[in-house]
């Protein structure tokens, strides 16, 4: 590290009260490497403004899972995360998207990393109100009630006639198995989704397919997200629709979904498009 590299420590009150001698490390580490300023915000307003006055300095993030979402959201509400290389520090309850994502779990290693590490450029999904997800976005199935009280709900338009052979395929595999009989059950938790599901433009997965969950995901920088329909199981588990696209919408009866750890919606239609290397977060460079 250069030693004019100047390095903004924000350390999330979360994470302070979740394991301070984690905390404690890892700023005597980065202290010990790099110039540093130490920010102690209380609240989300004012981790918000520290970011956003952070000058010339590279943001280090010590915090959980929640707290490097917050960082990457506000960077990309103010559109300048293309330009600013984000640090994290794992410390706290909830390190699920930190450990997926690469960075080291140990304060040391993790404070290294940020000290010595390369930046890799991540693709990002960013959907039509401006949320963002890093790591992982789910629509799982409806609670029996509430499926219960949307009831039945209209097939929509099939796809266009000129769709993509491997589509028209998808699409004959999964009305076969939501045609197949299920087997009785007694009370069961959750109802199938009635989702219509467009990848680039075209439907993949209509209204009168149900599903039991969707799922998003970023993939490797500029490969496009990965998007996976789990039709309705028959007995045995059935086979998953996979595919890969730059843009996923998603409408039908009200749904949530999970993006990363926060749980969002109802909403009747979404849309989530890839932002190819839209961010970029430091990594312990491979040797």
């Amino acid at each position: 590290m250069a030693a004019s590299d100047q390095l903004l420590v924000v350390i999330d009150p979360v994470a302070r009260r979740t394991d301070g001698e984690s905390v404690r490390i890892a700023k005597d580490v980065l202290s010990a490497g790099a110039a540093t300023k130490v920010c102690l915000p209380e609240g989300p307003e004012e981790f918000a403004r520290a970011l956003i006055r952070r000058g010339a300095r590279r943001p280090v993030v010590i915090g959980d899972d929640g707290a490097l979402l917050r960082a990457v959201a506000l960077l990309h509400r103010q559109r300048e995360l293309a330009g600013c290389g984000l640090s994290l520090v794992p410390v706290g309850g909830v390190l699920s998207l930190s450990r997926a994502l690469g960075v080291p779990l140990g304060a040391v290693a993790a404070a290294r990393a940020v000290l010595d590490g390369a930046a890799r450029r991540l693709d990002l999904l960013v959907d039509d109100s401006d949320g963002v997800v890093l790591g992982a976005l789910r629509i799982p199935s409806l609670p029996a009630r509430a499926a219960a009280a949307l009831g039945t709900v209209p097939s929509g338009e099939p796809g266009e006639d000129g769709a993509h052979p491997w589509l028209r395929t998808c699409q004959s595999l999964v009305r076969t198995l939501a045609s197949r009989p299920t087997r009785p059950a007694a009370g069961p938790a959750h109802s199938p989704s009635r989702l219509r599901i467009e990848v680039d433009g075209v439907c993949v997965v209509d209204l009168d397919q149900p599903v039991e969950t969707v799922s998003v995901t970023p993939g490797a920088s500029g490969t496009g997200a990965e998007i996976e329909v789990r039709p309705v199981s028959v007995g045995a588990e059935a086979t998953p629709l996979r595919l890969t696209g730059h843009r996923v919408t998603v409408s039908g009866a009200d749904f949530r979904y999970r993006a990363d750890s926060v749980v969002s919606g109802p909403v009747r239609t979404r849309t989530w498009t890839v932002r190819e290397s839209a961010w970029g977060l430091m990594l312990p460079t491979v040797r």
